[in-house]
């Protein structure tokens, strides 16, 4: 039977948008309270005072992680930037917490790799081998056991979703490029400071960033890696920054072996679920559909006179990129309904 009981929920660093995604689904889910959320730089600040959003939702008080009585909570989020959970997590998960990260942290198992593309030491590698990637839609019944979850980064959620069906059956050309052209909106980089996400910046502009390396490439060549031989050496991964909040569009350009309908592996591997909508041939699925909502949209369609397959692959960064994905993985730990708190239609206009 399904675990109806109401859990206790912390949030360490609710202070950015993944944060604030997360207390605004949780204050809708059925079975989940949330009793802590921390910041050091706001401690003693009132969290609807902080976030006008949630007053009358929410009576909490920012506290620092060590006062915030963590351990006394059925499941923790981290909403923090990358080095904090691999520090701070293992002293949780060894008093009994389950864990979703929302960071980088436990994302790559080649712990080499990861130090390359983030630039510090891990100081947790022996969770790294037992935390589960929680991309929930390929590792359902590993997130169903695990005490620590590496909630997937956006991008590689957006990309990923559109290629799983067809990497499982091993449809794409070995040796052939594999490119994924993504774009984000500006709530991607987080609320952090910084003068390429100033309004007058990042207002009335487009641009590639990261194109000779960014950080989520290993993390979607690994998982590509692990499902078809000879694929992932060829993915070219370019991802761009665009004028509005939140949104992710990836279009993604395959080569198929011969008789593989795109289509039907797609409609036939999410034809349940909730969190994945295949729209019908041919479709261009917009951000607008997704904004809110822990969806993402895929749309199939073939290249004029040519073998080259294009998928259309659309998200909100923020939910089905980040924090409903990790509230999703919540439901799966927890055996409820994997759509709890997380239905509702997508705000338009």
């Amino acid at each position: 039977m399904p675990n109806s009981k109401k859990i206790k929920i912390g949030i360490v660093g609710a202070t950015g948008y993944t944060g604030v995604e997360l207390l605004r689904l949780l204050s809708a889910h059925p079975y989940a309270e949330v009793c802590a959320v921390t910041s050091r730089s706001e401690a003693g600040v009132k969290l609807a005072d902080y976030f006008p959003s949630l007053r009358g939702i929410y009576d909490l008080v920012f506290e620092k992680p060590e006062d915030a009585k963590l351990e006394q909570c059925d499941l923790v989020f981290f909403a923090t930037p990358n080095g904090i959970a691999m520090k701070e997590a293992p002293v949780l998960l060894e008093r009994g917490v389950r864990v979703v990260d929302l960071s980088a942290d436990f994302r790559l198992k080649d712990i080499a790799v990861w130090e390359k593309w983030y630039g510090m030491k891990h100081e947790s590698p022996d969770w790294v081998s037992l935390a589960v990637y929680g991309l929930t839609e390929l590792n359902r019944e590993a997130v169903a056991a695990a005490r620590l979850v590496a909630n997937p980064g956006c991008y590689p959620t957006c990309v990923l979703l559109a290629l799983l069906p067809l990497l499982q059956a091993g449809a794409l050309r070995e040796g052939l490029p594999l490119i994924a052209d993504c774009k984000s909106g500006v709530s991607g980089a987080g609320r952090k400071a910084a003068v390429g996400t100033l309004l007058c910046e990042a207002g009335d502009n487009f641009k590639a960033y990261g194109v000779s390396g960014h950080r989520h490439l290993p993390e979607i060549r690994q998982t590509i890696s692990g499902l078809q031989h000879g694929v992932a050496e060829g993915l070219v991964f370019v991802p761009h920054l665009t004028p509005m909040i939140r949104g992710m569009h990836a279009t993604i350009y395959v080569h198929l072996k011969d008789g593989v309908s795109p289509q039907e592996l797609l409609e036939t591997a999410y034809r349940d679920s909730f969190a994945v909508d295949v729209m019908p041939a041919g479709s261009t699925p917009e951000t607008r559909s997704v904004r809110g909502v822990n969806v993402c949209r895929i749309g199939v369609q073939r290249a004029p006179d040519s073998d080259l397959w294009i998928l259309l692959s659309v998200q909100d960064n923020l939910v089905k990129g980040a924090a409903g994905q990790a509230v999703q993985n919540m439901n799966v730990m927890f055996g409820w309904d994997e759509n709890a708190g997380l239905g509702g239609a997508a705000l338009l206009p």
